[in-house]
């Protein structure tokens, strides 16, 4: 069974995920060299443009290593760990995640660091004649549908939370919030129009043009948003995985995260 097949098993439990890649079979070349070695990496969903704009140039850097991605939440990601999916690189868009999964000596020694942060931003649609300019104007009565990433499992529901904890609106918009399961859910529902607001990371924001970013979430409202990574614990790829972390910090991946309006911390 390939990995592309026992992550389908997975998802077949009840876990949502997206595999970027097809499984692809480990024959060598006609020259003889070995088959490159494919390495899984599970990411959060408001990685994935990023990430898949560093593939090609580490591939061709490092022609023995064919990256293979899984996107989903962070908390969904997790939980597959968790439960013993072959990923062997994780990147989550919250520290609870891999807070988690580090007490449960499920990451490889030494091999955590928080790598990037980002934004909270309040979004509308382009054509939205609300005029919402602030996170305390999703009381008002106009403002009927909310979409945000489910409070369990998403980083940016957990962050958009605190902030309506911390504003003490909660109570106020309990009954309008609309829980999905990723960030690129609540862009797409926004964009589509079919809610009136959406709570999302800046860089998910910027992939659209059919959303306008209303508000930016002040700092004190929320934990640190920061993006941490690990090699997991029982990898069987350590060398291939420490490669593809040390490469991500670097010039033209960091590039491309900076490009896409990340901050980069190491």
């Amino acid at each position: 069974m390939c990995r592309r097949q026992v992550l389908q098993w997975f998802v077949g439990v009840g876990l949502s995920i997206t595999l970027a890649m097809a499984c692809r079979p480990n024959t060598p070349g006609g020259n003889g060299t070995p088959p490159p070695l494919p390495l899984l990496v599970g990411a959060a969903v408001s990685l994935q443009a990023a990430m898949e704009d560093i593939q090609p140039g580490f591939e061709a850097e490092h022609p023995n290593i064919r990256l293979e991605y899984t996107f989903a939440a962070s908390g969904q990601l997790q939980q597959q760990i968790e439960q013993g999916a072959p990923i062997d690189v994780f990147l989550s868009a919250g520290i609870p995640q891999m807070d988690a999964l580090e007490q449960a000596d499920r990451l490889l020694p030494d091999t955590r660091k928080d790598f990037l942060s980002n934004q909270l931003v309040l979004i509308v649609p382009r054509a939205s004649a609300l005029g919402l300019t602030d996170f305390n104007h999703l009381i008002q009565a106009e403002v009927q549908q909310i979409s945000v990433g489910d409070f369990g499992s998403v980083p940016a529901g957990q962050y958009a939370e605190q902030v309506f904890s911390n504003l003490g609106i909660l109570d106020d918009i309990q009954a309008k919030l609309i829980f999905v399961n990723t960030v690129r859910e609540v862009l797409a529902a926004v964009a589509s129009n079919n809610v009136d607001a959406g709570i999302l990371f800046a860089t998910d924001a910027a992939t659209s043009v059919q959303v306008t970013v209303a508000a930016t979430a002040a700092a004190d409202l929320h934990d640190p948003i920061i993006y941490p990574l690990a090699v997991v614990n029982d990898t069987a790829h350590a060398t291939a995985a420490l490669t593809f972390v040390d490469y991500l910090s670097k010039g033209a991946a960091r590039t491309v995260f900076t490009d896409r309006g990340f901050t980069v911390l190491d």
